[in-house]
């Protein structure tokens, strides 16, 4: 639907020029104002700027912010308006492919054939058409099915520093949907390094996941309103293979802090007002915009994994508390556990998920769980003792207690099929069900007899001598 009041085609006359260039920021004369968040154009050396409106300043100027690098915008230059604010193309075939916000291909591929387009701006699914967020979605990842469930249809956290290991579990989440729940995956590359994402691109090529997934990029070189609205035309694309492919969608973003930093600098040259700890003042809303749009619905559902970085590892921080409060699971990657040789390095007393209780879970699982916590936060307290005196100064209980947990440490180590290549080790899938066994059988004592080193990096504990 239009949405411009001009009665002139859409594209075929200018609506206004150019009066100010704030770097990715544009004021723009108009004779009758456009819509807020409409898309508008310019044409310069052969090549199309798209910007988009982002504030309405008296009643014949707006800001736009551009989708496109600022170098070659200048005062006078002619703007016109697209009619609609911006639309992607999509189809099924969209699948495979690396693409930038709209929908052009990075890969060096042909642009595929598109069965319709999508307003990246649409709004979010009706409340009376989504469906609640109570069924736990297996990876067959232990330590993850175990201690932090993924929810079919949730929205999962996945905080981490450079170097613990979360492109791979990333790519392994990938691997289970497309394996497990036969899904698609849609990755949003949210200020990437060009280097980041391009092993990223090798690297699930070689995972064989590329066929069913789906990567979007806006890079760190790009302009702040592409880092901004990447988010928007990704998810665009995940509510498109979920309501056209009718199948789990696993929506990955890396990293949102990103997508909240951009937010901020358009802010800043919007004019507006500093918030707390120098956030835009709009911020919760700019967050919710996204998150509120990831739902499921009878036909399909849209689970989403979100790397989160942390400022200073404080995770009191403005930004960090506003994205953890749309997460149902919450899953830390710890240094410390990584230095251990602890992978995936997901440190099993700080994460964790709103939904783990019994009601969800099952007695069963939540009593596994919990049991399972409780030897390793013991473990935790005695490391310093351990360290000083040494593990014969403990009690018969407590030493008993150390030896379950390190093997169930060491238990919920996992190869994965992400790097199997460079490993050499043939990536597992544990089913939750046998993940619970074991746990209950290293809980009940039954492993007590066999060495640490025979339950390290192994999928199912079956066939082990008891």
């Amino acid at each position: 639907m239009l949405t411009n009041t001009s009665t002139a085609v859409p594209g075929t006359t200018p609506i206004g020029v150019i009066v100010e260039v704030h770097g990715p920021v544009a004021v723009i004369a108009c004779d009758i104002l456009p819509a807020m968040r409409q898309a508008l154009f310019a044409q310069f050396d052969h090549e199309t700027y798209l910007f988009e409106v982002m504030q309405h300043l008296d009643e014949h100027h707006v800001r736009a912010i551009t989708l496109h690098r600022s170098a070659g915008l200048s005062r006078g230059m002619k703007i016109y308006d697209s009619g609609a604010p911006l639309h992607i193309p999509v189809s099924n075939a969209c699948l495979g492919r690396l693409l930038n916000i709209f929908g052009e291909p990075l890969d060096n591929e042909p642009p595929f054939t598109p069965q319709g387009f999508r307003n990246i701006h649409a709004p979010h699914v009706p409340i009376h058409e989504a469906v609640g967020t109570s069924e736990i979605l297996e990876t067959g990842i232990k330590v993850i099915d175990l201690l932090c469930s993924f929810v079919k249809g949730g929205k999962t956290g996945l905080f981490g520093g450079a170097g613990v290991g979360k492109t791979v579990l990333i790519m392994e989440f990938m691997h289970a949907v497309a394996t497990l729940h036969k899904g698609v995956s849609v990755f949003a590359g949210v200020g990437e390094r060009i280097r980041e994402g391009h092993e990223l691109w090798h690297e699930i090529n070689r995972a064989g996941v590329m066929p069913q997934t789906l990567m979007i990029f806006g890079q760190m070189d790009e302009s702040p309103g592409v880092r901004f609205r990447i988010g928007l035309s990704a998810l665009s694309y995940a509510e498109y293979l979920r309501d056209s492919l009718k199948t789990e969608v696993l929506f990955v973003m890396d990293n949102i802090f990103r997508f909240v930093q951009a937010g901020s600098e358009i802010s800043s040259l919007l004019g507006r007002m500093p918030a707390t700890v120098g956030y835009q003042p709009t911020l919760g809303t700019e967050v919710a915009e996204i998150q509120d749009r990831i739902l499921s619905t009878r036909q399909g559902s849209i689970t989403s994994v979100q790397a989160v970085y942390v400022p200073a590892d404080d995770m009191t921080d403005p930004a960090v508390s506003t994205i953890l409060n749309h997460l149902d699971t919450t899953v830390i990657l710890s240094r410390t556990q990584a230095g251990k040789g602890i992978y995936p390095a997901v440190d099993p007393l700080q994460s964790g998920s709103k939904l783990m209780d019994r009601q969800t879970l099952g007695a069963r699982h939540y009593g596994i769980a919990e049991g399972v916590r409780e030897h390793l936060a013991r473990y935790h307290e005695l490391e310093d003792i351990i360290t000083m005196l040494g593990i014969e100064e403990l009690s018969a209980r407590d030493q008993k207690i150390v030896m379950r947990a390190r093997k169930l440490q060491r238990y919920l180590t996992q190869p994965f099929w992400s790097t199997a290549a460079h490993s050499g080790i043939k990536g597992t899938s544990v089913p939750l069900q046998q993940t619970l066994a074991d746990c209950e059988a290293f809980l009940r004592g039954d492993y007590d007899q066999i060495p640490e080193e025979d339950c390290y990096m192994r999928g199912a504990m079956s066939g082990s001598a008891k």
